[in-house]
């Protein structure tokens, strides 16, 4: 469980990135966390992870303040970054040594994740792609079992076969028990997979629902004109004509994320 109230953050010589920032987020769910560039997202990861220290407020996961780096608390998480440097070792060789240090690692499910990816465990990791690399790191975070996983732009340098491959992989590999954040600006490959959404802008939480909540509050259509619509909330124009965003109504419609997202940071709505 996630736990913020009234935490403030900034780096040095730099603008306050959060003031009397709250957010409470259990477990059980899979997140994906939303917002334009310098947003602060990879920063609030870090601070979730431990990697940095709250100026002010509380900031608890499962009970522990992060940066304290308690043992408990680093192995019931797991952080895979955006940006990362692996050893020059086999894959078997890194789940030998690192394994044992989340109690929960489960070996059949690593071999399971890394068949899926068709990734071999004499395999030396730096000599594999980018995008192997990452498909390696996302079987052993999922492989830990930790109660919370983060997921910093995960599909970043896979290609479409191992995008939908990842997305299969995360849903199967994910308990009840375990809370999954994912921060990305590839919205269309995570929508599918997402229960909550989360939207940040300028050190805000400006949007915190379910996929459900949202679908009964807005409906999104596409259409040849604007036309056949009347009072649009918010619209874009695409190949076939518009996208639009409408106040709901009784007939539901698939969420369009990218649209919402650029709708609440234009203000749209």
């Amino acid at each position: 469980m996630i736990s913020i109230q009234e935490m403030s953050f900034r780096y040095k010589r730099q603008q306050e990135l959060f003031s009397s920032f709250s957010f409470r987020q259990e477990n059980g769910s899979i997140a994906g966390l939303l917002g334009k560039n310098g947003a602060g997202k990879t920063t609030l990861l870090k601070l979730i992870a431990g990697l940095l220290a709250p100026k002010g407020g509380q900031l608890k996961i499962n009970g522990y303040e992060p940066f304290e780096r308690n043992p408990s608390f680093l192995e019931s998480i797991y952080f895979v970054p955006e940006e990362f440097i692996l050893p020059p070792v086999t894959i078997s060789c890194y789940v030998k040594a690192t394994a044992p240090l989340y109690p929960d690692f489960d070996y059949e499910k690593m071999a399971q994740i890394l068949k899926d990816f068709e990734l071999a465990s004499q395999r030396n990791i730096n000599k594999l792609s980018h995008g192997q690399r990452k498909k390696f790191l996302i079987a052993f975070a999922l492989s830990t079992n930790c109660k919370l996983l983060i997921l910093d732009e995960p599909t970043n340098g896979l290609d479409i076969p191992s995008k939908s491959l990842f997305r299969k992989v995360l849903i199967r590999s994910v308990t009840d028990e375990q809370l999954v954040l994912i921060s990305t600006h590839q919205v269309k490959d995570v929508e599918t997979i997402i229960e909550k959404v989360l939207v940040l802008d300028e050190g805000k939480i400006i949007l915190d629902k379910n996929m459900d909540e949202i679908s009964q509050q807005w409906k999104f259509l596409a259409v040849d004109s604007l036309a056949v619509i009347e009072s649009p909330l918010y619209y874009e124009r695409c190949p076939s004509g518009f996208k639009v965003m409408l106040a709901a109504d009784r007939q539901e419609s698939e969420v369009d994320l990218e649209l919402l997202f650029n709708a609440l940071v234009k203000e749209a709505i």
